[in-house]
């Protein structure tokens, strides 16, 4: 088992010493959960998302692939299973059929892309589901017909944590994974704000989103492994080309990370939850500082990143984040709807549009978004989390087509 890794130049015992448990108590009865910045946090004023205008920062690439319409389309076409319990992470398999995870069982199942069939592949050892906490995001490894790992984002009684997995189908349902190996230990953990979002980049890297678990300092304090994303290897060591060598913090001053994605010029893509005022969909820069909690939203402060787009929290609660049509597609937990942000190619700060919603009400809570590919995405609701009104038939994986 491998020791976190730390932020920016210290001593490499601060740096890769396991954090102890930082979400006591009193730092959960302070957070910003009372001012209503979890998911389904309260939000007033106007209901309107609005785009960033275009700001400083690296030179945008060159635009590589057709832009998309001003105004596009969402419509469900089927569901594909139902009676799924608290349902969180989502990750496609090599041949079309999925995996999905239970926050508050502990479990993983296999869907089949095609009838929905469900089949246990077991438990996850050492998850303990509490608030916002449990079995939180799954990715598959880029070389997974070779290796068939499985990685997962969990919390346990003492921290926050990914490890991987062999899966074996050829074992008894209940019975394919293996036991977990665990590639980064000491992700600070709370009741609220524990991130839990990891997915592959084209770096073939694994990046992951975490929360500053309602301690809002540790955003800004490099030491910490709360209120970032981090880029790492397979294996949970820091990647060649990160902002400090000896780190796997790629940027911070995030709230709650729980969306990545990358576009067509690989790009990476992040939303996170707001507190009272704005969500965000951002733009992630190596090194890049986005804010929290000295600004929330788009405030054009010096030394911080705007976001590329914002929401009243009302209006969204963003939890998963995909990419398809040249668009960013984007899943409201307590705005209940999903959004579309079409992207601008060579603008990189700002949108080609104004977001667009759709879905909304129609399904309650939406967890979860993953590419289907083309035209299609896989859409997870979020009703049986604690905080929606699930209705028969809840949890679901609905299939969509988008424009």
């Amino acid at each position: 088992m491998r020791g976190a890794v730390f932020g920016s130049g210290r001593s490499p015992a601060v740096r890769r010493g396991v954090v102890a448990a930082l979400a006591t108590a009193s730092l959960v009865l302070s957070a910003a959960c009372s001012a209503g910045g979890e998911e389904g946090s309260s939000g007033t004023g106007a209901a309107s998302p609005t785009a960033a205008s275009p700001g400083s920062g690296s030179p945008s690439p060159d635009r590589s692939a057709d832009l998309p319409p001003a105004k596009g389309s969402a419509k469900v076409v089927s569901t594909l299973t139902e009676e799924l319990k608290s349902p969180w992470g989502l990750t496609a398999l090599p041949g079309g059929d999925l995996l999905v995870a239970s926050r508050d069982e502990g479990t993983i199942h296999r869907i089949d892309g095609e009838n929905g069939k469900q089949t246990l592949l077991g438990s996850v050892p050492g998850v303990s589901p509490a608030g916002e906490g449990g079995l939180l995001g799954l990715a598959v490894s880029s070389t997974f017909a070779a290796d068939g790992w499985v990685y997962a984002y969990f919390t346990t009684t003492s921290d926050n944590r990914i490890v991987r997995m062999s899966y074996d189908e050829k074992r008894p349902a209940g019975q394919q994974l293996g036991a977990p190996d665990t590639i980064l230990r000491g992700i600070p953990k709370g009741n609220i704000h524990n991130g839990g979002r990891i997915a592959f980049g084209p770096d073939k890297m694994l990046y992951a989103g975490t929360g500053e678990i309602g301690d809002t300092g540790l955003a800004q304090d490099k030491e910490s492994l709360a209120g970032k994303i981090l880029r790492m290897t397979p294996d949970g060591e820091p990647v060649h080309g990160n902002p400090e060598a000896d780190s796997v913090v790629y940027s911070y001053g995030h709230r709650n990370v729980q969306g990545l994605a990358w576009d067509a010029q690989k790009r990476l893509w992040a939303a996170e939850f707001g507190q009272n005022t704005w969500d965000e969909l951002n733009l992630i820069e190596p090194g890049g500082n986005y804010g929290w909690p000295e600004v929330e939203g788009r405030e054009g402060e010096d030394g911080f990143i705007d976001p590329v787009a914002q929401w009243k929290t009302s209006e969204a609660s963003p939890s998963g984040i995909a990419y398809a049509e040249g668009s960013i597609w984007m899943a409201g937990l307590r705005g209940e709807r999903l959004w579309r942000i079409p992207l601008s190619g060579d603008r990189a700060k700002e949108p080609l549009a104004d977001p667009q919603a759709f879905l909304e009400g129609k399904h309650g809570r939406l967890r979860t978004v993953v590419s289907a590919g083309g035209d299609r995405l896989w859409l997870v609701t979020s009703n049986t989390d604690g905080r929606g009104e699930p209705k028969p038939g809840d949890d679901r994986i609905l299939l969509v087509e988008v424009e």
